[in-house]
């Protein structure tokens, strides 16, 4: 008998992934000469190489030249005085888009587009309060998230909008939709629609007015766009196309009282009524509610949005939701929590910072659960249904007690260490995804101690935690983070940017990872590696059951190939040196599949079709 034999090269993954470390350097980085108030958004454009970064406390933004990263320049100050003060920046197709608030911040605001030199080249109305401004994917569209926030006296509050901007046609012939929620308002048609988990209790408000749109993600087909509505506890779904909000999203609540889900909820929970690390298991309940938010998919595409779960309160002159557990008028109900004194202890709960707008379930006045802002932690939710797919749980709190502990829920430096344990902890605000080599990864900035925690999200239900790195270089609370991928970046390396709103900074921080997302085997001397390594990594090959290196110090950037003799039943993979693992698990694999063979057009046309499905070596073989 005749047989085929197809020389085939696959990927072979382990059962369990096994990540690498990812570490953030600070290779330099850019003072405003402002300080707080200012650097609190950035965004890089890769065709001039230059950031733009808000400046909110003098009403200007800045142009950076990021040529060099080590040592990045101001190119100019642009003033938006004329429009007012500037709250985001975003930059597409050799057009920024300023966000900018009224004097009167009730008022509607603007979005000022400049070319990238800073050249005025118009600007449109849009929403009260316009925080956040983002591109879709193919930058025809700018959407704002207008926030609409009360004044201290409440006496003027706003309804939150979402601002669609079309640019197709060019600044000069803009047009603006405006994508509003009056229809799920009491009365409204759409009413029954909202979810009651939703948080909707402002000072006489309508929903309208309480869902306030705080951040803006879009799909990568440009279809659909998320919106973070944090103090409601919510996501917005929007259908680009007709600008409207296909549903709301109740994010639901953190059970704090399970196990990898704990906290340090007091500022004083030491010797003496003093600060110490407590992190412990409560009878708690956290609202996610997310500040910025990012949008993937998973292998099925459904999409997936990623959370960095702040939290935040309406504490205003007139009306304000915060109070103190350990305060007398917050009652706990005596059945429910029946060691009531206890946990009103400074040492456990007495000190935590919660809402008293939730958690009164039967209106007897005294409180059945109790409901903390924020969930320390960051989540993916299915951009569907809203379910919860992951939480970080409680690994901000823990890792940064183990690895810089005098910074443990501060400000920035040890003076505050603790300080902030009793309200909201690290609080995360920034997060955003890139590709590194072929993996996805999330960064996520931590706005009180700093720095950022690196995650590899590839499978989104699953992220793997790839390290913390602190702050550094003066670097105080960041605002928003933005990635430049190494095809992108001025280096031909990976960079994440942090921008600082109280050290009014900019830091730019390399990504130093090995990552490899792919190894392909072809007869009789190739293995490719496709991932990002700039440090360089050692292949081995597994044959016969022995492991030998084969090559050494490989530099991958996007990808990179090595010459070795290689044998059918060959196993390699990629490891990072002085290691023997495989990078994430991965291995490529030089197997024969053997395939009967029946002679005539139908064998090349299979042979042909096992060529193009992966066959990179082929032999015949006569039995």
């Amino acid at each position: 008998m005749r047989q085929l034999t197809i020389a085939i090269a696959t990927l072979l993954l382990a059962p369990a992934s096994l990540a690498q470390t990812a570490q953030l350097q600070r290779i330099g980085g850019y003072s405003s000469g402002l300080g707080l108030g200012s650097i609190e958004i950035s965004a890089f454009d890769a065709a001039t190489r230059q950031v733009f970064a808000v400046n909110g406390v003098n009403s200007t933004f800045d142009i950076i030249n990021l040529s060099n990263p080590a040592a990045p320049t101001l190119v100019q100050r642009v003033s938006t005085a004329q429009f007012g003060s500037p709250n985001s920046v975003a930059v597409a197709n050799g057009i920024v888009a300023v966000a900018i608030q009224d004097a009167t911040p009730q008022n509607n605001g603007r979005v000022a587009f400049y070319s990238t030199a800073g050249v005025l080249l118009g600007n449109v109305p849009v929403g009260a309060l316009p925080d956040m401004v983002t591109f879709s994917p193919d930058g025809r569209l700018a959407l704002v998230a207008n926030e609409g926030e009360p004044n201290t006296n409440y006496t003027s509050d706003p309804e939150g909008s979402v601002s669609i901007i079309d640019l197709s046609a060019g600044v000069a012939a803009a047009t603006v939709r405006q994508v509003r929620f009056n229809d799920f308002n009491v009365g409204g048609p759409r009413n029954s629609e909202l979810p009651a988990a939703v948080r909707i209790f402002g000072l006489n408000a309508s929903v309208a007015q309480d869902l306030e749109p705080e951040y803006i993600t879009v799909t990568a087909d440009g279809r659909t766009a998320y919106v973070s509505l944090q103090e409601a506890n919510a996501l917005a779904v929007i259908d680009i196309a007709s600008a409207t909000v296909s549903r709301i999203l109740a994010l639901g609540f953190k059970n704090h009282n399970v196990a990898g889900a704990a906290l340090d909820p007091s500022d004083r929970d030491g010797a003496s009524n003093g600060q110490a690390i407590s992190i412990r298991n409560f009878p708690v309940l956290g609202m996610y509610q997310p500040d910025a938010i990012a949008v993937t998919s998973d292998s099925s595409g459904r999409p997936i949005v990623f959370t960095a779960n702040e939290g935040d309160s309406r504490d205003y002159a007139a009306f304000s939701e915060e109070v103190r557990v350990g305060a007398a008028g917050y009652v706990l109900d005596p059945t429910t929590f029946p060691t009531a004194a206890t946990l009103k202890q400074n040492a456990n709960l007495g000190r935590l910072t919660v809402t008293n707008r939730s958690g009164d379930s039967n209106g007897d006045g005294d409180f059945d659960a109790i409901y903390v802002f924020g969930a320390r932690s960051f989540s993916a939710f299915d951009g569907t249904t809203g379910a919860l797919v992951y939480d970080s749980g409680d690994e901000f709190e823990q890792v940064i007690a183990a690895q810089v502990p005098t910074l443990f829920n501060s400000e920035g430096a040890p003076a505050t260490f603790d300080g902030r344990s009793d309200n909201k902890g690290p609080e995360p605000e920034a997060i955003t995804i890139g590709d590194v080599g072929g993996r996805r990864f999330a960064f996520v900035g931590l706005e009180r101690i700093g720095g950022a925690f690196v995650y590899d999200i590839s499978n989104p239900a699953q992220p793997v935690r790839l390290g913390y790195s602190s702050a550094q270089g003066g670097d105080i609370s960041p605002e928003g983070v933005a990635y430049i991928s190494p095809a992108q970046s001025p280096t031909q390396r990976a960079l994440l940017l942090m921008a600082n709103e109280v050290s009014g900074t900019l830091g730019v921080y390399e990504v130093a990872t090995c990552t490899v997302s792919a190894i392909n085997l072809s007869a009789p001397d190739r293995i490719q590696v496709t991932g990002y390594c700039p440090t360089g990594l050692d292949l081995y090959c597994t044959r016969q059951g022995s492991t030998a290196q084969v090559a050494a110090n490989v530099v991958v950037n996007t990808s990179a190939t090595a010459n070795t003799p290689l044998q059918f039943g060959d196993r390699c993979f990629a490891a990072l040196p002085g290691q023997s693992t495989p990078i994430n698990g991965i291995t490529g694999a030089l197997d024969l599949i053997p395939v009967p063979v029946g002679g005539g057009l139908g064998n090349w046309l299979l042979t042909l079709m096992l060529i193009a499905l992966g066959g990179v070596a082929l032999r015949r073989q006569y039995n």
